[in-house]
Parts: structure tokens; sequence; C-alpha cells
């Protein structure tokens, strides 16, 4: 088994340099570290991480905790995650705690006993349990796609005691919700309906801001019925949907707060026969792959969820370099994807303008379309 020492024979260096070079911990003439790293490849040699992770206190893991794994906009935040983490030549421990306050509090418990060298989660509704647990061991942990209360509020409040420890990150909501209203209301659309998610998210509770937010710009009345939550799920969209479509009067237009729920709302459209858009019109938040080969193609607002999981590990590793500095909570902004679920002709396609991605700022989209070319209600 080739050793540390045998590197370093072959380079014509110390064992203490090639442990510099291997490890960042001194800087290394790029000469030096180029023979070390040459041997290491020439010879096979294999870090013996285990025994590493003793004389540094680090194991270069990092604990992920988000639920609903197999939803695609989290898969691929997941995505973006790894290839940050691996660039960075940190191993990731993935685990899922179903949005469940108690089960959250045992993943990061496990996954603190496994040493990892910091976490990155996705926080449920309530996560005072969770956070009180990271705070009282100092685990340096970011919050991914759903804020907590900052320090003073209440609930998900961390320790008086201590420096903060945590950072966060996650995309607007409220604007870009905003957005989609505001465009449904200029189509001609009164009576635009939101199928909210999962109450005491941060993601719900800006989503519905937004919604009101939009119905406002618009001059439009709010109808408290016209306001229901589907759970961030898709049965529970489903039958959010077929409320609002057994109301008097129902809405002309939907918007749905996530994919899931977006499936589902549109089940429940086509169980009462309903087409999209000539009976009822639909925007959605979260894009998702496939919803380009949709029959009408879906208008959304699409986050930058790789972006996402890629700046969640810098700000993580900014963290474990520097533990004593302020927290910082970090805003991505989305994009409008313009298709035509929401009633608006099909565009011909200009050159260029199907790269339009994620991290497109709102500012930047194109005027709306005149409202005579919409669906009027």
């Amino acid at each position: 088994m080739v050793t540390m020492a045998d590197v370093a024979r072959s380079a014509g260096v110390s064992v203490a340099t090639v442990s510099h070079v291997l490890n960042g911990t001194r800087p290394v003439s790029p000469g030096t570290r180029r023979a070390v790293l040459d041997a290491v490849d020439v010879l096979g040699y294999t870090p013996n991480t285990l025994a590493r992770s003793l004389v540094t206190a680090r194991t270069r893991s990092i604990g992920l905790a988000v639920s609903a794994i197999s939803n695609p906009y989290f898969t691929e935040i997941l995505q973006g995650v790894e290839a940050a983490a691996l660039e960075a030549g940190y191993g990731l421990i993935l685990a899922d705690p179903h949005d469940d306050p108690l089960h959250e509090r045992k993943v990061a418990q496990l996954l603190h006993e496994r040493r990892v060298d910091g976490m990155i989660v996705a926080p449920s509704a309530r996560p005072g349990e969770l956070v009180d647990y990271l705070g009282r061991h100092a685990v340096p942990t970011v919050f991914l796609d759903r804020l907590i209360d900052p320090p003073g509020s209440g609930e998900g409040t961390p320790p008086a005691t201590g420096t903060p420890f945590f950072d966060q990150i996650c995309a607007e909501g409220a604007e870009p919700t905003a957005h989609l209203v505001t465009h449904l209301a200029g189509l001609g659309h009164r009576r635009v309906g939101l199928i909210a998610g999962l109450p005491g998210l941060s993601t719900t509770r800006e989503r519905v801001t937004g919604y009101l937010d939009g119905l406002a710009a618009a001059g439009l009345a709010h109808d408290d019925r016209l306001l229901v939550s589907g759970n961030s799920e898709s049965a529970g969209a489903e039958r959010a949907a077929a409320a609002l479509l057994a109301l008097p009067d129902p809405p002309t237009a939907l918007v749905t707060a996530n994919n899931a729920m977006t499936l589902g709302a549109l089940r429940a459209l086509r169980r009462h026969g309903l087409a999209v858009p000539g009976d009822i019109a639909l925007c959605c938040f979260d894009d998702f792959p496939w919803a380009d080969l949709f029959s009408p193609r879906l208008t959304a607002v699409a986050q930058p969820s790789r972006e996402l999981g890629a700046r969640a590990v810098r700000l993580l590793l900014e963290r474990l370099a520097e533990p004593h500095r302020p927290s910082r909570t970090v805003r991505l902004p989305c994009a409008f994807v313009h298709r035509t679920s929401c009633g608006c002709p099909e565009e011909p396609e200009r050159p260029g303008a199907a790269a339009r991605t994620a991290s497109s700022a709102l500012s930047e989209i194109p005027p709306e379309p005149p409202s005579e070319k919409g669906t009027a209600s």
C-alpha cells in the first residue's frame, strides 16, 4: 500500500510538504506542488480520509437534509449541491426529513453524529427543535429554499447565546408570484385563484403575499374563497382545485404555487372536463423539465435550482472558513417563462429567445401582450 512517505521520496520533498499540498494547510511553490501531485498520480496514492479527520477534526463531508427528494425541484438543487461539493473536495450524506419537525430534528442529530463538517437543510414549517439542536451544538448550517425567522422574532430563532451560526439562501417568491397574477389580469381575468403551499413555510407566505400584491396592483378585489391550500402536494392541490371549481362563481384563472400542485390541479381540471386555457387559464410557480411538453405549454416562474444548491455549498464553506462572521441571507431572482397555458398565443421562436434562464431578473421580462389577445372573463 502506497504511503505518504512513498510520495515524499518520489517527489523529493518532506512528508510535511506532501501533507501541506494535499490538505492545503500551507502555501507551497507551484513547482513543488506539481511534483507532489505528479507523484500521487504515478504511485496511485489515496489519502486516508479517516486518519486525516482525526488530526484535522474535519471529515470533508456535508450533510444535506431536504424533503421530497423525488421532487424535480429538489433533484435539481441536489445536482447543484453535489457538483459544488465535489469540486471543493467534499462528500455528501443525504437524508430526507419528510417535512416533519420531529423527524428533521432526529435527522440533524444523526448527521451530526456522523461528524459532518456542516449541514445544508430545507427546514420544515416548525423548525424550532431543529434550530435549537443546531444552536446548542454550534453546527455550521445553511438553510436552503425556506427561510426561518430572524433572531429575536420567535419560532425558529437560534439561542441568544453564542455567535450566529447559520446562513440562508432561497429564490425570490413574492414578486414573481405577483407577476403571474398581473399577467393573468392583463389578459382580462378578474377572478384569479391561488393554490398555495403548506402553511407555515416561508415560501408559502411569500407566494401568498405576492398573490395579494398582484391583485392589488391589478385593481382586483381579494375574495378569500379564491385562496386555498394545496399543502405543497399533488393530492392536496387536486382537492383544492376541485373546491375552487365548485364555487358558485369559480375562478377563470389559476396560479399554482409549486410543481407538484400544478400536476394535482391539472388532474382536477381534466376530471371536470375543463380545457386549459380555453376554459380556465393556468400559471405555475416552478418550471420543470416537461412543462414545455404539455399541451398547452405551461407558463411558469422558473427558480434557479442548481444555482441555489451550488451557492448553498459556497455559503457553508465560507462559514467553515470564518465561523464568527455575521449571518447572511441570499436571495436569487427567478425568471418568467412565457408559454401558452395562460391563454397567450404561441409566439414565433426568435434566435436566442429559448435561452431564458432562471437567473434572469423579472425586470428583464418583455411587456405583456395586449389584453384583447387573451381570455376575458
